[in-house]
């Protein structure tokens, strides 16, 4: 299992505009990504985003940042600062209930 972490600089008093264009436009095509397991946003602080997505395959966390990378460009970049800060990985211990 492999994760792609994006954490995102959201302009002072845009977090809920943020996090309505990601639910409505991003969520789809980040679920249609090959070997998609789930993806989860964190509000972490004020005007501080986290997205983490998840995915069998390190292919598929890699594509879902080429995407992600792309529909910022076109629809939110007006709403953060600078660029996203990414990681990917792959998930070494997992535990769930």
């Amino acid at each position: 299992m492999y994760t792609a972490i994006r954490k995102y600089y959201v302009i002072p008093g845009r977090v809920d505009e943020f996090m309505q264009r990601v639910r409505v436009g991003f969520v789809p095509i980040i679920s249609q990504v090959p070997g998609f397991v789930g993806y989860y946003v964190l509000e972490v602080r004020n005007d501080q985003v986290v997205t983490i997505s998840i995915f069998d395959t390190r292919a598929g966390a890699e594509e879902s940042i080429r995407r992600a990378a792309t529909w910022v460009e076109q629809n939110i970049a007006s709403l953060i600062q600078g660029l996203p800060e990414i990681t990917v990985g792959e998930v070494r211990v997992r535990s769930t209930k």
